[in-house]
């Protein structure tokens, strides 16, 4: 009956539209700091900042949801006006990424209607791009599944045994490294997470229900922030295209 209602829910729009979940419910704990590692500084400002100023950059996204931790007492302590009125925290997080999504699609679940897509990004992405997001849009607006921003795998893959041995050399050969945003219709979506809660990402859930997500290539610097060097890495990156949009400025004022 459920699932029935959220299709009865709202007329469907004559164009689907777009909406941005971010899940940061999580403690971060192989960062090995007291912060949780969304909240990190990164460039003076929370990690998660700049991974909301991207999706919040983006003019087709209508809304940012921001799934937390329920006893999240981070949040509040800083601003986050600058990034506009698009964006909505849900204090709704779970134990683990499903849950997180999953909690934050049924919170949602007044605001949009069936077939509009959500994009799933991870609060640790702090680097991707705009491009990257409008990339991943246009290229999945007429898919009959959705997908994700992914990279081809280039090094060589070894399986190890119990003794952190080499097991096996593992072809690369048709391996993608599965990035965020992550894009799928809502109904589909919240079903396929209904169905299969022990999952990695949602392409994974989606996978689950029978459905093929399409790859769409993305960039490597659009990293996760899981260790320390992460950070590192993540600044530089940040710091380099700031750089570089200072000089396209400059330049197109002297022309």
């Amino acid at each position: 009956m459920e699932r029935y209602k959220i299709h009865k829910m709202h007329d469907q729009p004559s164009r689907p539209r777009h909406f941005a979940l971010v899940p940061a419910a999580g403690s971060g704990s192989r960062m090995g700091g007291e912060l949780p590692k969304q909240y990190l500084p990164l460039l003076g400002k929370p990690l998660i900042h700049h991974t909301l100023a991207a999706l919040c950059a983006v003019p087709a996204i209508e809304r940012v949801f921001v799934v937390l931790s329920p006893d999240d007492g981070e949040w509040a302590r800083h601003d986050w006006r600058v990034l506009g009125n698009r964006l909505t925290p849900f204090f709704c997080g779970g134990a683990t990424r499903a849950d997180s999504v999953l909690g934050g699609l049924r919170a949602i679940g007044e605001q949009v209607a069936a077939t509009d897509w959500i994009l799933v990004h991870d609060a640790a992405r702090p680097c991707v791009s705009v491009g990257e997001i409008e990339k991943l849009m246009r290229e999945l607006a007429r898919d009959d599944v959705g997908g994700l921003l992914a990279m081809p795998v280039g090094d060589t893959l070894k399986r190890t045994d119990e003794r952190l041995r080499v097991a096996s050399t593992v072809a690369r050969e048709g391996l993608w490294r599965a990035q965020t945003p992550q894009m799928f219709r809502y109904l589909t979506l919240r079903r396929a997470l209904e169905g299969a809660r022990n999952v990695t990402d949602e392409a994974a859930a989606i996978e689950a229900a029978g459905l093929r997500p399409r790859l769409v290539e993305g960039n490597a610097a659009n990293l996760k922030v899981t260790w320390p060097f992460d950070l590192v890495l993540a600044e530089w990156l940040l710091r380099r295209r700031e750089e570089e949009e200072k000089e396209t400025i400059s330049k197109e004022e002297k022309l």
